[in-house]
């Protein structure tokens, strides 16, 4: 995994770094209290990953706007930063990305009062696009990502929840961004139907992998690694994929000590250790890391009508490091 992470940002430096200078330069913070808050997260690290899809998909693409695509590109970091916030807040959360959460540092009015400044940026920057397809998108982003978050809160603990209504709130809360960054990426360039249609698919899978893997981590990682404390999810109800899977096919004690520890919410080092190994032995891993390689095996697939540009060659690898996190 540390091999093909250091192959893909030795093939898209310049374009982290062009990212980079383009979030400073278009955040336009008028207090420097936001500019303090927004920074707190927005430069504590992260893959950037959102803007270099968007980017990735415009050079696919041909782009040769007059406005840099980097521009355009942070869109999809202000907006992912805003959720972030908004997020920490709403679930109490302690950690984010290696570092106390900002609500924690200030208070949670000011947390989201700044997550709305950055929400606002991201609307401002696809403004500047002139393209209302752009804006279009940007605004569907924000309803089903709002709305993909309405409905993991309202199944908070919900021991009945089925994987249809887990991968309908993934796809929402997560894969819709990268759809839209991809998509945008093709609408700047004026691409054809077909390869806006080929990258949302591919920024669809890709989404779905990535949310998979990241919930596979949650319970395979420690928060060392993570940047949030381990079996985060589940202490804030949350249910995620491998414990879905694991409860359908548990019974007898087993089940009803998994069923009691989801409850209960709140547990030791040595629960969690002890619930980890039930969700290997039911099949709840496994069936995950499944899952998430066929939607990279798809991710790939919708690639093909691009035939072997070096850009596909890096979405390839971006879509193995996903998986390579948790295989």
């Amino acid at each position: 995994m540390t091999d093909l992470k250091q192959k893909i940002r030795a093939a898209v430096r310049d374009d982290l770094a062009a990212i980079e200078q383009a979030l400073v330069e278009n955040l336009h913070p008028q207090f420097d209290l936001v500019q303090k808050v927004a920074g707190h997260l927005l430069f504590a690290g992260g893959k950037r990953l959102r803007p270099l899809l968007m980017l990735l998909a415009a050079r696919l693409c041909g782009y040769r706007g007059p406005e840099p695509a980097a521009n355009f590109a942070v869109i999809f970091e202000y907006l992912h930063a805003a959720t972030l916030i908004h997020d920490d807040v709403v679930d109490g959360a302690s950690l984010r990305r290696g570092q106390t959460a900002a609500h924690q540092v200030w208070d949670p009015p000011t947390a989201v009062l700044t997550g709305d400044f950055l929400l606002a940026r991201s609307l401002s920057q696809a403004v500047l696009t002139g393209r209302t397809e752009v804006m279009g998108v940007i605004a569907g982003i924000t309803e089903q990502m709002s709305q993909g978050e309405i409905r993991q809160l309202s199944h908070k603990g919900d021991l009945t929840l089925t994987e249809e209504r887990y991968l309908e709130v993934i796809r929402c809360k997560t894969a819709v961004l990268f759809q839209g960054a991809c998509r945008v990426g093709a609408l700047i360039s004026d691409a054809s139907r077909e390869r806006q249609s080929a990258l949302d698919d591919y920024g669809f899978h890709l989404g779905m992998a990535f949310q998979m893997a990241d919930d596979l981590l949650d319970y395979t990682q420690e928060s060392e690694v993570l940047g949030k404390a381990a079996g985060a999810d589940l202490r804030e109800g949350k249910l995620t994929l491998p414990v879905i899977r694991a409860l359908q096919a548990a019974e007898g004690p087993d089940k009803e000590w998994m069923t009691a520890l989801i409850r209960r919410g709140d547990f030791s080092s040595e629960a969690f250790g002890a619930l980890v190994a039930l969700l290997a032995r039911y099949g709840g891993l496994d069936y995950t890391r499944r899952r998430a390689a066929e939607h990279v095996r798809q991710a790939k697939e919708a690639l093909r009508i691009f035939g072997a540009a070096p850009a596909v060659e890096v979405l390839h690898d971006i879509s193995d490091y996903a998986w390579s996190r948790v295989s």
